[in-house]
């Protein structure tokens, strides 16, 4: 019994491990190419993702069309994992999502992890990182 504690408490830590250096990638990657190197936060990245997948990369936001392309993002990011499934997209070019279920209570440490999971996995399958 306890080897198989051991070994999963191994097995968790080097995915901990692998989802660190993944991240410290992606936010080296998108730092370098949109901050002069300065190091981006989670809000900066899923902003720039909520940009991407609204595909109008070169106009200006108002602050409220920036707070619609975060949940933009949260809601892409969060598809693969069944809580949201796009929609419909209006005569604007902005994606609607429907939430297929209900996020889980998590605290806010758990709510970071998972974003940056799900962040990672994002750029994984996009092919913008290994």
């Amino acid at each position: 019994m306890a080897i198989t504690h051991y070994s999963a408490y191994f097995c968790c830590m080097a995915r901990d491990e692998q989802l660190k250096e993944r991240w410290e990638g992606v936010v080296q990657k998108l730092s370098a190419q949109f901050s002069d190197g300065d190091p981006l936060d989670l809000d900066a990245i899923i902003y720039l993702i909520g940009v991407q997948e609204l595909g109008q990369i070169h106009r200006r936001f108002k602050k409220d069309e920036k707070i619609n392309l975060m949940h933009i993002a949260i809601c892409k990011l969060l598809t693969p994992y069944g809580y949201y499934a796009l929609d419909y997209v209006d005569d604007q070019g902005w994606p609607h999502y429907k939430n297929l279920e209900p996020l889980p209570a998590l605290k806010a440490g758990e709510q970071t992890v998972l974003m940056k999971e799900a962040i990672v996995a994002y750029f994984l399958a996009q092919k913008l990182i290994d």
